[in-house]
């Protein structure tokens, strides 16, 4: 395993658990606690984590990235919910981009019924769902594969769109204020979120009510870049009207 495979396992363990012992960390990640606790050393000067005697302990939860499994289980009928009505958006014929998380995996199986369609994803999961699917085009990113959410991230994955240009950006978030938008806890999630963005002519936002006025460490796209947002009836009506007052389109699931 990679020093920075490593340090990503790590980071996850610490963030899920809330603290984890240096022996356990050690043990799971299979190399030395001397290297564990070098790896600490490394991850607590980027501010990422907190070390303690014996161990480590989680410092932020703005920075902390549910993986698929913690995601598919919350709010699950408001997620099918969204997916339905955000469906309602795309013609056959249409070429649009979907972006990775649980939401926008529901929406896809719902399109998957269309005649035909162009999708570009960096989502594994939003590729299967179109597998069976002979009229729909889907052209994948490139890019480092990053496990935890089944999605393509990188640098290559990010210049994959740049030529790109298509109607509609349909994309999930960890929050969504009105102050700032969407967000995400990771860097990588939020290069390519914004490269996908850029692609399109409209940013339509798929979030359940736990995303609404949730703030998370890196800022993928301003609200003033969304056109669209879909979410469920439990969302904060104060936070949908502030979205609605700076000229986004709030559709309530």
């Amino acid at each position: 395993m990679f020093a920075a495979e490593r340090r990503q396992v790590i980071l996850e363990l610490v963030r899920s658990n809330g603290a984890v012992s240096l022996r356990e960390l050690a043990r799971i990640v299979k190399t030395s606690e001397v290297t564990v606790r070098r790896d600490l050393r490394h991850l607590e000067a980027e501010g990422m984590l907190a070390r303690r005697h014996g161990g480590a302990v989680a410092n932020d939860r703005t920075a902390y990235e549910p993986s698929y499994t913690e995601k598919a289980g919350v709010a699950s009928d408001e997620k099918a919910a969204i997916a339905d009505l955000a469906a309602e958006l795309v013609a056959p014929g249409d070429a649009i981009v979907i972006g990775a998380g649980t939401t926008t995996q529901a929406l896809a199986k719902r399109l998957a019924r269309l005649p035909e369609l162009t999708v570009v994803t960096n989502s594994l999961l939003v590729t299967q769902a179109f597998a069976r699917s002979p009229g729909i085009e889907v052209m994948v990113t490139g890019g480092l594969l990053r496990g935890s959410i089944y999605a393509l991230v990188g640098s290559s994955a990010e210049e994959s769109l740049a030529t790109l240009r298509v109607q509609r950006a349909f994309l999930s978030s960890n929050g969504l204020t009105a102050a700032r938008g969407m967000s995400t806890p990771n860097a990588g999630v939020a290069g390519i979120d914004r490269a996908m963005a850029a692609a399109a002519t409209e940013v339509v936002a798929l979030v359940d009510n736990t995303k609404i006025g949730v703030d998370t460490m890196v800022q993928t796209v301003p609200a003033a870049r969304i056109s669209h947002v879909v979410t469920d009836s439990r969302a904060d009506p104060a936070e949908l009207a502030a979205l609605r007052a700076s000229g986004v389109k709030i559709y309530i699931a």
